[in-house]
């Protein structure tokens, strides 16, 4: 792959952060500083930055930060323009002087690492593939969650006063999980017996709020062609 500067006349780098973006406009031959500029992040801001090196002639190519996090909005945006985009890991940050940041600093060091990079990543695109991965990681959350609170549930059950381990030690996985949703005060319970119980209901609850989590991600997975399960 060639550098960027053999095959464009700017490179503009972008610094995100969760209310603004700083742009700064570097000329890929020399990696002078252009122009620069910060913006609110927002779809208000957006077009501010596009304006910036639309004023310049000759090929250009975007290097963002943090494309997938709080640059996700302006990546799409500048591939919804048919502008070319990078992505750049964000690095650990050098502490500056009295804890004093600059973006535009940081803005100028992601377009000059772009500049000499010999392989760039691109970042995924808007559609089908990107809303199968955000299903993907909700669902991932939700069975982890569930799993824990499977194991919370079991342990509990382990150490639970005799009036409700003699009643749910021996049920299976499902069944417990199902018994102990249905679970009700007693009057002649002890103060223990009674925690336990209503914790006992809170987590099967929980599971089984889960468990439709689950699903209904899962009714929603329809992978194209390509796609991997």
């Amino acid at each position: 792959m060639a550098l960027l500067a053999e095959v464009v006349e700017l490179v503009i780098g972008v610094d995100t952060h969760k209310d603004t973006h700083t742009e700064a406009v570097v000329a890929a031959a020399t990696g002078v500083v252009v122009t620069q500029v910060t913006v609110p992040a927002t779809p208000a801001g957006y077009p501010q930055l596009l304006q910036m090196p639309a004023c310049q002639p000759g090929p250009r190519v975007w290097a963002i930060e943090g494309a997938g996090g709080y640059g996700a909005g302006l990546t799409r945006f500048l591939q919804a323009h048919a502008e070319r985009v990078v992505e750049l890991d964000r690095p650990k940050r050098t502490a500056r002087r009295h804890g004093a940041k600059s973006d535009p600093l940081d803005a100028i060091r992601v377009a000059r690492e772009a500049l000499g990079r010999d392989h760039l990543a691109q970042p995924r695109t808007a559609g089908q593939r990107t809303a199968l991965s955000v299903r993907l990681a909700a669902r991932r959350s939700a069975v982890q969650a569930a799993a824990d609170a499977q194991r919370q549930l079991h342990a509990l059950v382990v150490a639970a006063p005799d009036p409700l381990r003699g009643r749910l030690r021996n049920l299976t996985a499902p069944r417990l999980v199902s018994a102990c949703a249905r679970l009700r005060q007693r009057t002649a319970w002890d103060v223990e017996t009674a925690a336990t119980a209503a914790s006992l209901r809170a987590l099967a609850r929980r599971i089984q709020g889960l468990n439709s989590e689950v699903a209904e991600h899962r009714g929603h997975y329809h992978p194209g062609p390509g796609l991997a399960t």
